[in-house]
């Protein structure tokens, strides 16, 4: 779990990303998790964009995903959300939790 400010660090550096994955009309699909999950193995903090054809609810998306996947919401904003979840050997250096 992440705290406040953590999330806030993450936010600041999935600003500037691109969207890696993209959740269109189906369900999440185990290949869709799958996908993610590879993203996330390579690279910690991804962006996930959903299509406007998606009839999920973007707050459940993101919290299915990310539970499929064993990774942190670190933030929704409109159709975009981050996931995040540390790697083996972190490159990302997170603030300490108090």
């Amino acid at each position: 779990m992440l705290t406040g400010k953590q999330k806030r660090f993450l936010r600041g550096l999935g600003h500037a990303l691109n969207p890696v994955i993209t959740v269109g009309k189906g369900d999440i699909s185990e290949s869709l998790s799958r996908e993610t999950d590879e993203a996330l193995a390579h690279h910690e903090l991804i962006k996930v964009k959903i299509l406007e054809s998606c009839l999920l609810d973007r707050h459940d998306v993101a919290e299915e995903l990310a539970a499929a996947c064993g990774a942190d919401v670190a933030q929704v904003l409109g159709r975009t959300f981050l996931l995040y979840r540390p790697a083996k050997e972190p490159k990302i250096a997170l603030p300490r939790a108090k």
